[in-house]
Formats: C-alpha cells, structure tokens, sequence
C-alpha cells in the first residue's frame, strides 16, 4: 500500500468519490450533505492523498482542504472490500503529516449521525466533537469535529 498527494480528477478517484456519494447521499437530505466537489477539490489550497493498492489500483482517498485557521478533512474513503486493514488510518496519518508540514495547527471536519463507524474511527484518531465551525451552520445530523495539532520534534 502506497499512499501518495495526487490529483483528485483522475477517473479512479472520481470513482471513489462516485461511490462515497452513493453511500453518503441516500442517508441525509440534500442540505445535509456537504461533500465538495471535483473543482473545489483541484484548488491550489487543497492537499489530495490517494492511496493504491497492489497494481496500483486506486483503494482510497481524503483531502485537506488549508484555510486560514484551520484545516478540514474531506472526502475520506476507502473502498468496502478493504476496510478494516489500517488503510484509513494510514491516509489520516499522511493528511495528518501534510497539515503540520503546512504549519496548520487544527484539524476539523464534519460527519454524519449516521456513520457509526467513522465517528468511532475519528474519537479514536484524537477528534474531539465541537461546535460547527466555518461556514457551517448547526444541523442536527452533523456531527462536527475538531484535533489540534502539535509540532512533532525533528
């Protein structure tokens, strides 16, 4: 397994973030979902790490999307088949890695109610549940979650 920054509009990773809007979209009503999309992912404050299996085959994805304040995780997937190995882990650790590298001192993001298994991956990972941040507005099937970040010793 071989995580690396690419591009987002490859036809592999569309087809990841295909399948995430699959799962994703029946669960909540359209203003829940707040997914981004293919434009906004290929913005220059945008870091996109895709994660390739053996033969190169595209398995997984997230994006960290830098702002001023804070950065958010976007987009995290990881194909069904392979969930469960350590991939989703290792895909945080390298966005992770990306954010401090970047001087970004918080992680956010935002989940569902509805995604047990993320929001138990997340509290995991250190994310702590917080108050909706950004341009977000309080909505009662978010789940809004935060993760600061300290400067590892060299």
């Amino acid at each position: 397994m071989r995580i690396q920054l690419e591009p987002a509009n490859q036809p592999e990773v569309v087809g990841l973030i295909d399948a995430l809007d699959a799962y994703q979209k029946p669960l909540y009503p359209p203003e829940s979902h707040h997914g981004i999309d293919m434009a906004a992912l290929s913005q220059p404050n945008v870091v996109f790490a895709v994660a390739r299996g053996d033969g190169g085959k595209a398995v997984a994805c997230g994006a960290l999307v830098l702002g001023p304040d804070f950065g958010e995780l976007k987009r995290m997937y990881v194909s069904p088949e392979l969930r469960g190995q350590g991939i989703a882990k290792a895909l945080l650790d390298r966005l992770e890695a990306e954010a401090r590298s970047r001087d970004c001192r918080l992680l956010t993001l935002e989940t569902g109610i509805r995604q047990p298994e993320a929001l138990a991956f997340y509290a995991r990972a250190g994310f702590e549940r917080c108050e909706p941040f950004g341009g977000y507005a309080e909505d009662p099937l978010s789940v809004f979650m935060r993760k600061p970040l300290v400067r590892q010793s060299a």
